[in-house]
């Protein structure tokens, strides 16, 4: 039993679609299998340097993972397998390698050259080949229609409680702690800058973040600032974290940053001792909101 996707988030809908195919499976005694591709099918059909992703493959992997998928196959994408005829790819793929019982998708899935696969196509070659096929409806959450473009706008506008809402967990961002100009530590307040595992992933409005930090297999409390800088007139995009109560030393370790609540826009101050208070006043807003 199988489904096919891109699955960028593994949001809700997503997984709609994933504990279905996961029961159906247990029901019926058999495997269940998620086909998916990499690289993402834009980056190789599309302008890359525009394409933004809301998980990298990795992170995708875990979610099917704590999913209960039996398998996962991912196929490499690239110029030649996106000119593959739908038909060619159901007879090849799910017939022939996989030899599928069942068929669960989306309800507005599309693939193959042309996106001219789709559920009437499914429908009509299963009845050839003998497979079932099962189409999961839209989830709406958070009193919106869940998709992967709408929880991509909610992240580029700063709005986390509804993009996380609609993943059904909190949006994060991993990399590697890099030295900065020390700016944050002479006025009290030394930050973490992190430098992106995964130059596609998409990274949240500028701005001061409620956050929580994952480092050594712990959690800890922050406020994070995605910004250019402009008090000191960085003029290059950061990102970087307060972490709260913690004095370790921490370069070139790796670290997961989850994005809770944005509680202001990046502004310019006059000066380092404006900065300072206004920090002083986000950090104390920051505290109250993650100890809710």
């Amino acid at each position: 039993m199988a489904t096919v996707g891109v699955f960028d988030g593994v949001h809700r809908g997503h997984r709609g679609i994933i504990e279905k195919l996961v029961a159906s499976a247990k029901q019926l005694n058999c495997e269940s299998v998620i086909i998916t591709f990499n690289p993402h099918p834009r980056l190789v059909l599309g302008n890359s340097s525009e394409v933004r992703l809301l998980q990298s493959l990795d992170e995708k992997l875990d979610r099917f993972r704590e999913a209960g998928v039996d398998v996962v196959l991912v196929i490499p994408f690239d110029a030649s397998f996106a000119d593959i005829d739908p038909s060619e790819f159901i007879k090849t793929v799910l017939v022939d390698t996989l030899k599928v019982s069942k068929v669960i998708t989306g309800h507005d899935h599309m693939f193959g050259h042309g996106r001219l696969g789709d559920f009437a196509l499914l429908g009509e070659l299963g009845e050839k080949h003998d497979f079932e096929v099962e189409q999961v409806s839209a989830i709406e959450h958070c009193g919106r229609m869940v998709s992967s473009s709408a929880i991509r706008n909610s992240i580029m506008e700063g709005d986390m409680e509804l993009a996380n809402c609609m993943l059904g967990y909190q949006y994060s961002l991993k990399g590697k702690v890099v030295r900065g100009n020390q700016i944050g530590k002479l006025i009290g307040f030394p930050t973490a800058n992190i430098q992106l595992s995964d130059p596609y992933k998409l990274i949240p409005a500028k701005g001061v973040y409620a956050s929580l930090v994952r480092w050594n297999g712990n959690i800890y409390k922050g406020m994070s600032n995605i910004g250019t800088r402009p008090t000191i007139d960085a003029n290059r995009l950061t990102i970087e974290v307060n972490i709260f109560d913690f004095d370790e030393e921490i370069y070139t370790e790796t670290l997961i940053l989850y994005f809770i609540h944005r509680t202001r826009d990046e502004k310019k101050f006059g000066g380092l001792e404006q900065l300072k208070e206004q920090l002083f006043l986000d950090q104390e807003k920051v505290r109250r909101l993650l100890n809710k």
